[in-house]
């Protein structure tokens, strides 16, 4: 018998307001994501497609309808075992990184493992190997405002893989990076994706980041209006550019 897939939304609605000010987000999508993709979610502003990375984040639910993980109906859990299923299997990643101001590199790392109740010794360990994989080992003890915004992503994206996570939700990663940076991130992005099989699903609005994925889902008006492979998917950042583990980051 096949395993189901990672991910499964069906008839997946979202409604906010009621009667005058109603407002349909979601209208009924469909979608199936298997373990080990790099789906690029797009569409314009209102589309839908936050909503729908909030619910697939257990950070908002569906109105009606199903969200399956890994065979588990995730609408039918309490808000409790929603959090346990975010800290366990998901990892986040945002445009504006969310770092804390006056904590170091490393303890911003170490913020998902504490909250999971990691002991000291384990949460100094996986967050100091998630740092090295993003090439910032040597930076743990400086603080986000001795980074650089590539720095700061990097950072972002070691905490949200601190937890060996089996999904990273990435919403708009490169919008506050100049094109070398984005760049950047994105080759990281990639290599996670590629080498350690972390299923990336991210929300982009600019073309040539969502060409790095191998599929890309379109929303319009509350609709998956196209979903499919990307035929020539970037498969390294452009020459020049580095994104080894490792490498210098300005």
């Amino acid at each position: 018998m096949s395993e189901p897939a990672l991910i499964r939304l069906q008839g997946v609605t979202k409604r906010y307001g009621q009667g005058a000010t109603e407002l349909m987000a979601l209208k009924g999508i469909s979608l199936s994501i298997e373990a080990g993709e790099f789906v690029a979610i797009m569409g314009p502003s209102g589309s839908g497609k936050s909503t729908a990375m909030n619910i697939l984040g257990c950070l908002d639910t569906p109105s009606a309808g199903q969200y399956l993980f890994r065979g588990a109906h995730v609408e039918s859990l309490t808000r409790d075992q929603r959090a346990r299923l975010r800290r366990r299997y998901l990892g986040f990643v945002f445009q504006g990184f969310n770092l804390l101001a006056r904590t170091s590199a490393q303890e911003n790392v170490e913020l998902p493992l504490l909250y999971r109740g990691d002991s000291p010794a384990r949460r100094r360990e996986a967050a100091a190997q998630a740092l090295q994989a993003v090439g910032l080992a040597g930076w743990e003890q400086h603080m986000p405002s001795e980074l650089s915004g590539g720095q700061q992503q990097r950072v972002a994206i070691a905490r949200a893989i601190a937890t060996q996570p089996a999904v990273v939700l990435a919403d708009e990663p490169t919008g506050n990076l100049d094109t070398q940076r984005s760049h950047e991130i994105m080759g990281l992005l990639l290599a996670l994706n590629r080498d350690h099989g972390i299923t990336v699903l991210m929300v982009t609005h600019e073309p040539d980041m969502a060409a790095y994925a191998r599929r890309m889902v379109h929303f319009v008006d509350g609709l998956v209006a196209l979903d499919a492979p990307n035929p020539h998917p970037t498969l390294a950042a452009p020459a020049g550019l580095a994104t080894a583990p490792g490498s210098e980051v300005t």
